[in-house]
């Protein structure tokens, strides 16, 4: 057993909105295992450290047990909102794509368990 570093686009799925100036990230895991980590790793305070030149205000994190997932509302994302931003290319939908670049430690167990 050894913790090593991945990307979550090696581990999870995400899609991504917004709604004004607030961007909604969901993450999705694919097992108990790997979400049980995700609850560890991916907090608010390190997504909103990834995004900390994009995203202003709160990010506050939702989970939900049940199907393996957690939900981050990021305010203040999108620089006044879709029609009041000259950042084109940061709608929320490029969110998610983004998050994927964060990584993680996890158990090279859980991996090995994960793609059998």
């Amino acid at each position: 057993m050894a913790l090593v570093r991945k990307q979550l686009r090696h581990l999870v799925q995400a899609r991504s909105g917004d709604k004004g100036n607030t961007v909604n990230i969901a993450v999705f895991a694919p097992s108990a295992e790997v979400y049980a980590v995700l609850l560890r790793e991916v907090t608010a305070e390190r997504v909103k450290g990834h995004f900390q030149s994009m995203v202003n205000g709160e990010v506050k994190r939702y989970v939900l047990p049940g199907l393996h997932a957690m939900n981050f509302v990021c305010k203040e994302a999108l620089g006044g909102g879709g029609s009041a931003t000259l950042r084109m290319d940061n709608l929320g939908k490029c969110y998610a794509a983004n998050l994927m670049r964060l990584e993680i430690e996890i158990d090279d167990t859980i991996l090995v368990s994960a793609k059998s």
